[in-house]
């Protein structure tokens, strides 16, 4: 199955489970290549007779606001010890740490925070997931970019997006 669409998960095996990470190598969030792979994974699950659970289908993201991007990006790479993916993007090499996306700043926000999380669920769990958010407490921050995307804040004013599978390969 991964050999046809020369896309490969990896795969983390623990005491009680096994989980199965697929992505794109060289981009960060989940690509519709990435979201074909998990529903075929998930549907051999199900031939075999083990669960699988499509709401457990997430990539996560911890986003930096930066105006100068190439000033603290050598910082993180050094002290994560993680790897060049794209111009501003940083991935953990090991695959076990959230990447990090360097997203520009055209002027200081002292007001908003610098950092965020940033959450990729497939499509059709998106809606669910921000409704969870929401009544669990969060907030709906902005809404203008859905389906795509929402920006949702903890009773703190802590940002996390959750976004949708990019149409990506």
């Amino acid at each position: 199955m991964a050999e046809g669409l020369n896309h490969h998960p990896d795969v983390d095996l623990q005491y009680a489970t096994v989980t199965v990470r697929v992505f794109t190598r060289g981009i960060l969030g989940l690509s519709v290549l990435d979201a074909q792979l998990a529903a075929k994974i998930s549907a051999a699950a199900r031939a075999l007779d083990v669960d699988a659970d499509p709401a457990a289908v997430q990539s996560v993201q911890l986003t930096m606001d930066a105006l100068v991007t190439a000033d603290v990006r050598p910082f993180w790479r050094a002290v994560l010890g993680y790897e060049d993916v794209a111009e501003e993007d940083l991935l953990d090499p090991r695959g076990r740490g959230l990447s990090i996306w360097f997203q520009p700043m055209d002027a200081p926000r002292p007001q908003r925070n610098r950092v965020h999380v940033d959450v990729f669920v497939p499509n059709d769990m998106a809606e669910a997931r921000v409704a969870a958010a929401l009544a669990a407490g969060g907030r709906l921050v902005d809404g203008s970019h859905a389906p795509d995307w929402w920006t949702l804040a903890d009773l703190e004013g802590n940002e996390v997006d959750v976004a949708t599978t990019f149409n990506r390969d």
